[in-house]
């Protein structure tokens, strides 16, 4: 019988977290080459961002130069 995998976290904390993530966050799903994850994952870290951090950086200086 395989064994459940046991979540860190209780079923609230995770409905409160959802909830919190819904209420103040808009979610955008993106898909790159085989590869490239890895290779903007490094690229942010040598930044010491997080990949989330680094694409929401390059996109807002995108956005801003084109003002």
């Amino acid at each position: 019988m395989p064994e459940e995998k046991k979540s860190r976290y209780t079923q609230a904390q995770n409905k409160a977290t959802k909830k919190y993530l819904k209420a103040h966050y808009d979610s955008i799903s993106i898909r790159v080459p085989k590869g490239k994850r890895d290779e903007y994952k490094a690229a942010a870290i040598k930044r010491g961002m997080s990949l989330n951090a680094f694409i929401i950086n390059a996109i807002e200086k995108a956005a801003a130069e084109n003002e």
